[in-house]
């Protein structure tokens, strides 16, 4: 008799259960209950009772229904949360409320399904060089960069350092080989889908160039030519106003420049990603007189998150310091980890 109840009791827990749980109909006529997670770009990813975590192409589906309400993103933009009741072929419709009608809607209109929430990521490496013998030397190195991206808005941290030393072997004074660092910021707001506004800001010094500060502000507008999971570039265009003061002279200056540039995120292989960009600021009073920077980066992932990296800073002044040349380019080899 305990027997016969215990069954009776499983049997009523599943009965239950696959009465409270949402449910894909396929257009092949199958059927699976579970619970949706999420659908981003066209991938459903649900919770199925059977087979676990499954990831399904949204195209397979003919129409669903949820057992608690969700959060449905529409291409017009408009969030629905609410209850989902399976309507006909290729449609789907929302029970009503005292606030909103019942109505249905065709798959296609759906761009999201439960999103996940936006989270910062981002990257730090850091490299050290040591040498004793003939000549004594210490360098150390390190990069951080943060990221953001919404659907309306992107936002970019980054930050660089390097500093060197070496020991004359004659008299034992230590002379300084290296020593800099520089910092961006940038915020990027979508109107379209493609095209965006932008501020942006940098600052950054430069013992051994003589450079004290250099600030430079800008805003403009850049268009998002590719942004999928192997690669994303955009453009960009606008004005700035930079400043740049040096340590062996008094004066310091401050003009308004174009802004131009480009942006470029992309995946070479697997585990194997090039970052580069460039920015140009020509002044506005005279062309020839501009400051160009550039950046471009070699990882290379030995786990999911570890990388080793190699960077290249190219930065061209063409009115830098007294003495000093129009050129720096920096080199930086490192261990770096990603989150």
């Amino acid at each position: 008799m305990r027997g016969n109840m215990l069954v009776l009791l499983v049997f009523l827990g599943v009965f239950a259960q696959s009465m409270h749980a949402d449910e894909l109909i396929f257009k092949n006529g199958d059927r699976l209950t579970g619970k949706i997670n999420h659908l981003v770009k066209g991938k459903l990813v649900f919770n199925s009772d059977v087979a676990g975590k499954v990831t399904i192409d949204m195209s397979k589906i003919q129409t669903f229904s949820t057992d608690n309400p969700i959060e449905v993103h529409l291409k017009d933009g408009s969030v629905l949360v609410q209850k989902v009741a399976s309507s006909e072929a290729g449609r789907f419709a929302i029970e009503g409320t005292e606030a909103v009608k019942a109505q249905d809607f065709d798959l296609a209109a759906i761009s999201s399904i439960n999103p996940p929430k936006p989270k910062w990521k981002g990257n730090v490496s850091a490299a050290l060089t040591s040498t004793h013998g003939n000549t004594k030397t210490e360098a150390i190195s390190a990069s951080a960069n943060l990221s953001k991206r919404t659907a309306k808005d992107r936002t970019q941290l980054s930050a660089d350092f390097a500093r060197g030393e070496q020991e004359n072997p004659d008299t034992g004074e230590q002379k300084t080989t290296e020593n800099w660092w520089r910092t961006k910021a940038k915020y990027d707001y979508f109107l379209t889908k493609k095209f965006y506004g932008y501020l942006d800001g940098r600052y950054e010094t430069d013992k051994i160039a003589q450079l004290d500060r250099r600030v430079i502000v800008g805003g403009g507008g850049g268009y998002q030519w590719i942004e999928s999971e192997n690669m994303k570039f955009s453009t960009e265009s606008g004005l700035a106003s930079l400043y740049e003061k040096y340590e062996n002279q008094t004066d310091s200056s401050t003009e308004l420049s174009a802004q131009l540039g480009y942006n470029l995120n992309m995946n070479l292989a697997k585990g194997l990603k090039l970052v580069h960009d460039l920015t140009y600021y020509p002044s506005t009073d005279k062309f020839s007189d501009y400051y160009l920077t550039s950046t471009g980066e070699i990882r290379a992932h030995f786990t999911e998150n570890m990388f080793l990296n190699f960077k290249v800073i190219l930065n061209y002044d063409t009115t830098p310091a007294i003495s000093a040349g129009t050129t720096d380019t920096k080199y930086m080899l490192g261990l770096g980890y990603s989150f």
